[in-house]
């Protein structure tokens, strides 16, 4: 089992980059991990996604995986929100896919530097 205070730090680094993403972007889990300086934790942020997402003020709904599928969406409390949430913002989905994921991608090493 995870040690969520073990972690809260990296959680918290994680929640602060997803807080940058533009309306209308999209990142994956690895580009986070890999602008954090932990490339190979991908699925660590997938698990600080996994308790984010009652927090409003981290918009969990714009982190995908590297294909552009939304992988998190069973934790957004209906099987069809996270792709409202970004419909909402301008991003078509289809097939629980992110059409045009290249295009709409945010990588935070080429976007922050």
């Amino acid at each position: 089992m995870l040690d969520l205070p073990k972690y809260k730090n990296f959680f918290d680094d994680v929640y602060a980059v997803v807080r940058l993403i533009p309306k209308g972007r999209v990142t994956s889990y690895g580009a986070i991990a890999e602008y954090l300086g932990m490339k190979s934790s991908a699925r660590m942020v997938g698990w600080a996604m996994n308790a984010a997402h009652t927090d409003p003020s981290v918009p969990a709904h714009r982190v995908v995986n590297r294909s552009g599928i939304l992988t998190g969406k069973h934790h957004f409390g209906s099987p069809t929100r996270m792709q409202e949430l970004l419909q909402a913002e301008g991003i078509t989905v289809e097939n629980d896919q992110v059409k045009d994921f290249e295009k709409l991608f945010w990588h935070p090493l080429q976007e922050l530097g």
